[in-house]
Protein backbone atom coordinates (compact mmCIF):
# COMPACT_ATOMS: atom_id res chain seq x y z
CA UNK A 1 0.00 0.00 0.00
CA UNK A 2 1.23 3.57 -0.60
CA UNK A 3 3.26 5.24 2.13
CA UNK A 4 1.12 7.36 4.45
CA UNK A 5 -2.02 5.20 4.20
CA UNK A 6 -2.90 3.31 7.37
CA UNK A 7 -4.61 -0.11 7.10
CA UNK A 8 -4.27 -1.19 10.72
CA UNK A 9 -7.82 -1.43 12.04
CA UNK A 10 -10.49 -3.64 10.52
CA UNK A 11 -13.35 -2.20 12.59
CA UNK A 12 -12.46 1.38 11.59
CA UNK A 13 -12.21 0.48 7.92
CA UNK A 14 -15.53 -1.34 8.03
CA UNK A 15 -17.22 1.70 9.57
CA UNK A 16 -15.60 4.00 6.98
CA UNK A 17 -15.74 2.08 3.71
CA UNK A 18 -17.92 -0.95 4.44
CA UNK A 19 -21.14 1.08 4.20
CA UNK A 20 -20.33 1.77 0.55
CA UNK A 21 -18.28 -1.26 -0.45
CA UNK A 22 -20.87 -3.82 0.64
CA UNK A 23 -23.55 -2.25 -1.52
CA UNK A 24 -21.15 -2.09 -4.47
CA UNK A 25 -20.05 -5.71 -4.00
CA UNK A 26 -23.64 -6.81 -4.59
CA UNK A 27 -23.90 -4.58 -7.66
CA UNK A 28 -20.67 -6.05 -9.00
CA UNK A 29 -21.92 -9.63 -8.69
CA UNK A 30 -25.24 -8.69 -10.32
CA UNK A 31 -23.27 -7.34 -13.28
CA UNK A 32 -20.79 -10.21 -13.34
CA UNK A 33 -23.35 -13.05 -13.50
CA UNK A 34 -20.62 -15.48 -12.37
CA UNK A 35 -20.59 -19.27 -12.74
CA UNK A 36 -22.27 -21.20 -9.94
CA UNK A 37 -21.23 -23.32 -8.23
CA UNK A 38 -17.56 -22.37 -8.50
CA UNK A 39 -14.21 -22.29 -6.73
CA UNK A 40 -13.22 -18.66 -6.09
CA UNK A 41 -9.98 -16.83 -5.34
CA UNK A 42 -10.43 -13.31 -3.95
CA UNK A 43 -7.43 -10.97 -4.05
CA UNK A 44 -7.54 -8.21 -1.44
CA UNK A 45 -10.56 -9.30 0.59
CA UNK A 46 -10.24 -6.48 3.15
CA UNK A 47 -12.88 -6.85 5.84
CA UNK A 48 -14.95 -9.26 3.76
CA UNK A 49 -17.49 -7.16 1.83
CA UNK A 50 -17.13 -9.03 -1.46
CA UNK A 51 -16.53 -12.35 0.30
CA UNK A 52 -19.88 -12.17 2.07
CA UNK A 53 -21.67 -11.19 -1.15
CA UNK A 54 -20.17 -14.18 -2.98
CA UNK A 55 -21.44 -16.43 -0.19
CA UNK A 56 -24.92 -14.92 -0.24
CA UNK A 57 -25.40 -14.72 -4.00
CA UNK A 58 -23.48 -17.49 -5.78
CA UNK A 59 -23.56 -20.72 -3.73
CA UNK A 60 -19.76 -21.14 -4.06
CA UNK A 61 -18.01 -24.46 -3.66
CA UNK A 62 -15.11 -22.67 -1.97
CA UNK A 63 -13.56 -19.24 -1.54
CA UNK A 64 -9.90 -18.56 -0.80
CA UNK A 65 -9.82 -14.90 0.32
CA UNK A 66 -6.44 -13.14 0.61
CA UNK A 67 -5.29 -9.82 2.04
CA UNK A 68 -1.89 -8.46 3.15
CA UNK A 69 -3.39 -6.72 6.22
CA UNK A 70 -3.48 -9.13 9.16
CA UNK A 71 -6.03 -6.99 11.10
CA UNK A 72 -8.35 -6.98 8.07
CA UNK A 73 -8.06 -10.74 7.66
CA UNK A 74 -8.76 -11.25 11.37
CA UNK A 75 -11.83 -8.99 11.15
CA UNK A 76 -13.16 -10.89 8.14
CA UNK A 77 -12.44 -14.25 9.77
CA UNK A 78 -14.42 -13.25 12.87
CA UNK A 79 -17.34 -11.99 10.78
CA UNK A 80 -17.52 -14.95 8.38
CA UNK A 81 -17.25 -18.44 9.84
CA UNK A 82 -18.62 -20.29 6.79
CA UNK A 83 -16.60 -23.50 6.23
CA UNK A 84 -16.44 -22.79 2.50
CA UNK A 85 -14.20 -19.76 3.12
CA UNK A 86 -10.47 -19.85 3.87
CA UNK A 87 -8.77 -16.55 4.74
CA UNK A 88 -5.06 -16.18 3.97
CA UNK A 89 -2.84 -13.30 5.09
CA UNK A 90 -0.89 -12.76 1.83
CA UNK A 91 -0.65 -10.12 -0.87
CA UNK A 92 -0.91 -10.36 -4.65
CA UNK A 93 2.76 -11.37 -4.89
CA UNK A 94 2.15 -14.68 -3.07
CA UNK A 95 -1.28 -15.90 -4.13
CA UNK A 96 -2.25 -19.49 -3.34
CA UNK A 97 -3.07 -21.86 -6.17
CA UNK A 98 -5.49 -24.71 -6.65
CA UNK A 99 -5.02 -27.96 -8.61
CA UNK A 100 -6.69 -27.39 -11.97
CA UNK A 101 -7.06 -23.67 -11.26
CA UNK A 102 -9.85 -21.51 -9.86
CA UNK A 103 -13.10 -21.00 -11.75
CA UNK A 104 -13.18 -17.31 -10.84
CA UNK A 105 -10.59 -14.85 -9.54
CA UNK A 106 -11.93 -11.50 -8.34
CA UNK A 107 -10.59 -8.35 -6.71
CA UNK A 108 -12.69 -5.55 -5.22
CA UNK A 109 -11.40 -1.99 -4.67
CA UNK A 110 -7.77 -3.13 -4.70
CA UNK A 111 -6.08 -2.86 -8.13
CA UNK A 112 -5.28 0.85 -7.80
CA UNK A 113 -3.44 0.26 -4.51
CA UNK A 114 -1.09 -2.36 -5.96
CA UNK A 115 2.36 -1.07 -6.91
CA UNK A 116 2.48 -3.39 -9.95
CA UNK A 117 -1.13 -3.98 -11.13
CA UNK A 118 -0.03 -5.58 -14.42
CA UNK A 119 2.19 -8.07 -12.58
CA UNK A 120 -0.59 -8.80 -10.10
CA UNK A 121 -2.99 -9.52 -12.96
CA UNK A 122 -0.51 -11.93 -14.49
CA UNK A 123 -0.38 -13.79 -11.18
CA UNK A 124 -4.19 -13.90 -11.05
CA UNK A 125 -4.43 -15.23 -14.60
CA UNK A 126 -1.93 -17.94 -13.67
CA UNK A 127 -4.32 -19.15 -10.94
CA UNK A 128 -7.29 -19.50 -13.33
CA UNK A 129 -8.44 -22.69 -14.97
CA UNK A 130 -8.64 -22.57 -18.79
CA UNK A 131 -11.65 -20.42 -19.68
CA UNK A 132 -11.92 -19.14 -16.10
CA UNK A 133 -13.29 -15.71 -15.20
CA UNK A 134 -11.16 -12.82 -13.91
CA UNK A 135 -12.91 -9.65 -12.75
CA UNK A 136 -12.26 -6.57 -10.65
CA UNK A 137 -13.71 -3.23 -9.74
CA UNK A 138 -12.30 0.03 -8.38
CA UNK A 139 -13.90 3.28 -7.26
CA UNK A 140 -14.36 6.02 -9.84
CA UNK A 141 -12.31 8.38 -7.72
CA UNK A 142 -12.04 11.10 -10.35
CA UNK A 143 -15.74 11.86 -10.58
CA UNK A 144 -18.23 9.22 -9.48
CA UNK A 145 -17.30 8.39 -5.86
CA UNK A 146 -19.07 11.44 -4.47
CA UNK A 147 -18.32 10.93 -0.74
CA UNK A 148 -14.58 11.01 -1.51
CA UNK A 149 -14.77 13.63 -4.28
CA UNK A 150 -16.43 16.05 -1.87
CA UNK A 151 -13.91 15.25 0.86
CA UNK A 152 -10.84 15.92 -1.30
CA UNK A 153 -12.34 19.05 -2.85
CA UNK A 154 -12.63 20.51 0.63
CA UNK A 155 -9.26 19.19 1.85
CA UNK A 156 -7.26 20.54 -1.10
CA UNK A 157 -9.06 23.91 -0.98
CA UNK A 158 -7.92 24.32 2.62
CA UNK A 159 -4.52 22.63 2.24
CA UNK A 160 -2.99 22.59 -1.26
CA UNK A 161 -0.33 20.15 -0.01
CA UNK A 162 -3.10 17.54 0.33
CA UNK A 163 -3.17 17.30 -3.48
CA UNK A 164 -0.44 14.65 -3.40
CA UNK A 165 -2.79 12.41 -1.38
CA UNK A 166 -5.93 13.24 -3.37
CA UNK A 167 -7.50 10.01 -4.63
CA UNK A 168 -9.10 11.90 -7.52
CA UNK A 169 -5.71 12.18 -9.25
CA UNK A 170 -3.59 9.61 -7.45
CA UNK A 171 -4.90 6.51 -9.23
CA UNK A 172 -4.79 6.89 -13.04
CA UNK A 173 -5.64 3.21 -13.54
CA UNK A 174 -9.17 3.98 -12.33
CA UNK A 175 -10.63 4.63 -15.79
CA UNK A 176 -12.63 2.24 -17.95
CA UNK A 177 -10.26 2.36 -20.92
CA UNK A 178 -7.17 1.78 -18.76
CA UNK A 179 -8.77 -1.12 -16.91
CA UNK A 180 -9.79 -2.75 -20.18
CA UNK A 181 -6.28 -2.26 -21.60
CA UNK A 182 -4.78 -3.80 -18.46
CA UNK A 183 -6.95 -6.90 -18.81
CA UNK A 184 -6.26 -7.24 -22.54
CA UNK A 185 -2.54 -6.84 -21.86
CA UNK A 186 -2.77 -9.79 -19.45
CA UNK A 187 -3.98 -11.99 -22.30
CA UNK A 188 -7.64 -12.14 -21.26
CA UNK A 189 -10.37 -12.55 -23.86
CA UNK A 190 -13.87 -11.04 -24.24
CA UNK A 191 -12.91 -8.14 -22.01
CA UNK A 192 -15.73 -5.82 -20.95
CA UNK A 193 -15.69 -2.77 -18.66
CA UNK A 194 -18.68 -0.82 -17.34
CA UNK A 195 -19.55 1.69 -14.60
CA UNK A 196 -21.74 0.61 -11.68
CA UNK A 197 -23.70 3.21 -9.70
CA UNK A 198 -25.44 3.08 -6.34
CA UNK A 199 -26.83 5.71 -4.02
CA UNK A 200 -25.15 6.20 -0.63
CA UNK A 201 -27.86 7.41 1.77
CA UNK A 202 -26.60 8.77 5.09
CA UNK A 203 -28.64 9.66 8.16
CA UNK A 204 -27.05 13.11 8.49
CA UNK A 205 -23.73 14.94 8.21
CA UNK A 206 -22.32 13.30 11.35
CA UNK A 207 -23.04 9.89 9.82
CA UNK A 208 -20.86 10.97 6.88
CA UNK A 209 -18.08 12.60 8.91
CA UNK A 210 -17.60 10.37 11.95
CA UNK A 211 -15.94 7.41 10.12
CA UNK A 212 -13.30 9.77 8.70
CA UNK A 213 -11.94 9.96 12.26
CA UNK A 214 -11.03 6.25 12.35
CA UNK A 215 -7.53 6.64 10.91
CA UNK A 216 -7.77 3.72 8.45
CA UNK A 217 -7.72 4.34 4.68
CA UNK A 218 -6.31 7.27 2.67
CA UNK A 219 -8.77 10.02 3.65
CA UNK A 220 -8.98 9.03 7.36
CA UNK A 221 -5.17 8.79 7.45
CA UNK A 222 -5.03 12.38 6.20
CA UNK A 223 -7.59 13.52 8.80
CA UNK A 224 -5.52 11.85 11.53
CA UNK A 225 -2.47 13.88 10.44
CA UNK A 226 -4.24 17.22 11.06
CA UNK A 227 -4.10 19.16 14.30
CA UNK A 228 -7.49 19.64 16.04
CA UNK A 229 -8.04 23.17 14.69
CA UNK A 230 -7.39 22.20 11.06
CA UNK A 231 -9.53 19.08 11.48
CA UNK A 232 -12.41 21.22 12.72
CA UNK A 233 -11.90 23.62 9.82
CA UNK A 234 -12.16 20.76 7.34
CA UNK A 235 -15.25 19.42 9.08
CA UNK A 236 -16.94 22.85 8.96
CA UNK A 237 -16.14 23.32 5.28
CA UNK A 238 -17.60 19.90 4.42
CA UNK A 239 -20.71 20.62 6.46
CA UNK A 240 -21.18 23.88 4.53
CA UNK A 241 -20.79 22.04 1.20
CA UNK A 242 -22.97 19.04 2.02
CA UNK A 243 -25.50 20.66 4.33
CA UNK A 244 -26.57 19.72 7.82
CA UNK A 245 -29.96 18.29 6.90
CA UNK A 246 -31.00 14.68 6.96
CA UNK A 247 -30.81 12.39 5.22
CA UNK A 248 -27.83 13.07 2.95
CA UNK A 249 -27.91 11.35 -0.43
CA UNK A 250 -24.62 10.90 -2.20
CA UNK A 251 -23.71 8.88 -5.28
CA UNK A 252 -21.12 6.12 -5.45
CA UNK A 253 -19.72 4.77 -8.72
CA UNK A 254 -17.35 1.89 -9.32
CA UNK A 255 -15.66 0.83 -12.55
CA UNK A 256 -15.90 -2.89 -13.22
CA UNK A 257 -13.93 -5.01 -15.67
CA UNK A 258 -13.99 -8.70 -16.57
CA UNK A 259 -12.31 -11.10 -18.96
CA UNK A 260 -11.77 -14.80 -19.53
CA UNK A 261 -8.63 -16.91 -19.65
CA UNK A 262 -7.91 -18.54 -23.02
Amino acid sequence: MPAGDSWATGDAYEAYMGRWSRTMASAFLDWLAPPAPAHWLEVGCGTGALTSSILERTAPLSIVACDPSAPFVEHARRALSDPRVSFVNVGAEALPGRPGGFDAVVSGLVLNFLPQPAGALEAMVARLRPGGLLAAYVWDYADGMEPLVRFWEAAVALDPAAARLDERTRFPVCALDRLAALFEGAGLQRVAAEPLEREAPLADFDDYWRPFLGGTGPAPSYVASLDPARREQLRDRLRQRLGAGSPLRLRTRALAVRGFAP
